[in-house]
């Protein structure tokens, strides 16, 4: 299968989008020692295609601050399992600058008993921001597993970003 990858570079580093034929299939998210993972896994030997220039262009923006919308963009995440696509369908659903519950998430997902297993499912998602995970937080409103680099940290970022509001370490977000 061939795949394509376009860098693009924000104030928190470099990032890089992977796509195949189908979709994107990855998302590296900014971070300070991105360059040598991409050499490391070959990354900046591929070639660029159309769709990747276009969504690092639009990652770009959306690092300074500028609304971009993702949720046309095709993703090629076919390996999931039923439940996993199902899950990252409804995240992608969730809109810019609000947040949802992982119980909230799971409801939708015809399962309210599976918090535990939505946040595995966004664990792997391999497309941030694209498909959203940051926009997940648990149901007292504290940020819990982002496993991107910059961590919590990143995501409360991201967040804040969107204009999502924290008291603390808390989100404030009217129901």
């Amino acid at each position: 299968m061939t795949e394509y990858v376009s860098l693009f570079e924000t104030g928190l580093g470099m990032g890089a989008v992977v796509a195949s034929e189908q979709g994107i299939r990855r998302v590296y998210l900014p971070h300070d020692n991105t360059l040598g993972t991409f050499a490391r896994d070959g990354l900046d030997r591929m070639p660029a295609s159309e769709l990747t220039d276009m969504v690092a262009g639009m990652l770009m923006q959306y690092f300074k601050g500028e609304r971009q919308q993702f949720d046309t963009t095709p993703v090629d995440i076919s390996l999931a399992g039923q439940f996993r696509l199902h899950v990252l369908r409804l995240i992608r659903s969730i809109p810019y600058g609000v947040v949802r519950s992982y119980g909230e998430v799971a409801r939708l997902a015809g399962s309210p008993g599976a918090a535990r297993a939505v946040g595995a499912a966004m664990a792997s998602n391999p497309v941030p921001i694209v498909i959203p995970c940051h926009r997940v937080v648990a149901a007292n409103g504290r940020l819990t597993g982002y496993s991107a680099p910059g961590g919590l940290e990143l995501k409360k970022y991201l967040l804040q970003m969107e204009g999502v509001e924290f008291k603390g370490e808390l989100i404030c977000q009217e129901k």
